[in-house]
């Protein structure tokens, strides 16, 4: 079934999303793991830690403004996006009028939850503007952290990316598997947001995908870094990091982010 758009937004306010982060969350416990292994593939190295358990830190890129952060969290492991607005307050708004609900806030960050109950944070934008550049590996390879991918059971399918294609702006899209629907911005704007449909009712979950240039090359790089390969398909490979999460490698113009072919 095709997702259904809302007809009208005309009464929502216009809040554009200057800049994206993608956050890696992962146990704490296992936080220089998964520091070590993130800024490897990525290509960048890490701020200071922050925050009163050192729980949060920025991936800091050689070129470019950081889009990529880190966080431990109590257990699991997954990710969320951060969206950096002008004003937080109409933003928080349109998220709570589209379905939206306000976890918690305090000045300059609101975290708050999509109505499948994916979290998701509002920040202050502080000027970021350039996007870093793809990270090459060790074989040539190309490779870019550009994508969140929401897990998502059946009943939630149909509605959850009208949420999110309403609340960004961003251009809706489906794929040529009927599993898969995502929402992408311009190329100025470093995250993409694909959704998955399970084939099992269960909670709303997110991983990390990286589009790649090479996939079985950004695979070998990965496993030497130590990774583990969990499972192979025609369009993407699934992983998992030295943290114990899964993410994925996909076979899409890590320049782009689109599908090759």
């Amino acid at each position: 079934m095709r997702t259904q758009l809302p007809e009208d937004k005309s009464d929502m306010n216009d809040v554009p999303i200057r800049w994206s982060y993608v956050f890696v969350d992962r146990p704490l416990d296992r936080f220089d793991l998964s520091s070590a292994f993130w800024t490897s593939v990525t290509g960048t190295h890490l701020s200071e830690r922050r925050g009163d358990r050192g729980e949060f830190a920025t991936l800091l890129p050689p070129a470019g403004d950081a889009c990529v952060k880190l966080q431990g969290v109590e257990e699991g492991g997954g990710a969320h996006p951060d969206f950096a607005v002008d004003d937080i307050d109409a933003f928080v708004r349109k998220a709570e009028e589209l379905g939206g609900g306000v976890v918690f806030a305090e000045p300059g960050l609101v975290v708050m939850r999509s109505p499948a109950g994916q979290p998701f944070c509002v920040v202050s934008w502080q000027g970021e503007a350039v996007r870093p550049g793809v990270v090459e590996g060790p074989e040539g390879s190309y490779s870019r952290l550009d994508q969140i991918c929401v897990d998502l059971a059946p009943a939630a399918y149909d509605t959850e990316p009208a949420f999110w294609a309403a609340l960004t702006g961003w251009e809706w899209g489906a794929s040529s598997l009927p599993e898969f629907q995502r929402v992408a911005p311009g190329s100025d704007l470093p995250l993409r947001i694909l959704f998955q449909r399970l084939e099992e009712d269960r909670p709303t979950s997110a991983h990390l995908d990286l589009a790649c240039s090479d996939v079985d090359a950004v695979r070998t790089w990965h496993e030497q870094l130590g990774a583990v390969l969990v499972a192979r398909f025609p369009y993407w490979t699934v992983m998992r990091d030295p943290a114990g999460a899964l993410y994925c490698l996909t076979s899409r113009d890590p320049h782009t982010g689109n599908s090759r072919g």
